[in-house]
């Protein structure tokens, strides 16, 4: 597993930041940054600590799928700890096997530090080496959406 690392600056404040990219005053605002990773993202559970969550989008046939994950750490507006455990085909939970043992135990990490007005997100992804060109591609156009939802 690699671990990836991603930043940008948001004119905004820290807590505005951290509800947008978490959807915890509109779920849209989480859909609608996520939409760069799959047009169909979203997510069903609590992003308080210790929750259970599954991240859930649907694939080019129709077919449900995701990721099984809980929430490590959240300290709002500040930082965010998710570990992956396992995926989801339909509304299957699988937590072992093959398919999910270059996921398990895979963090992602969000920290938001804020000065004069203006957030640094960093995200640590840890991923499979074949999907790392895909975030790196990713990750950026995200952003891009994250900051114009944050910042206005």
């Amino acid at each position: 597993m690699k671990k990836l690392t991603y930043q940008t600056s948001i004119k905004a404040q820290a807590d505005k930041v951290y509800r947008v990219m978490l959807g915890l005053d509109n779920k849209k605002t989480y859909e609608q940054w996520t939409a760069e990773f799959n047009p169909t993202s979203t997510y069903e559970g609590s992003w308080d600590k210790g929750s259970k969550i599954h991240f859930v989008g649907t694939d080019e046939n129709g077919n449900k799928g995701g990721m099984v994950s809980e929430i490590v750490e959240n300290a709002p507006g500040k930082f965010v700890s998710i570990r992956h455990y396992g995926i989801l085909q339909g509304d299957k939970e699988i937590t072992e096997g093959p398919q999910v043992e270059q996921w398990a135990g895979g963090h992602e990490n969000y920290k938001f530090e804020e000065s004069n007005g203006i957030t640094t997100l960093t995200v640590e992804v840890d991923t499979a080496d074949e999907y790392a060109s895909y975030f790196d591609e990713t990750w950026p156009k995200a952003f891009t959406k994250l900051k114009e939802l944050a910042e206005n």
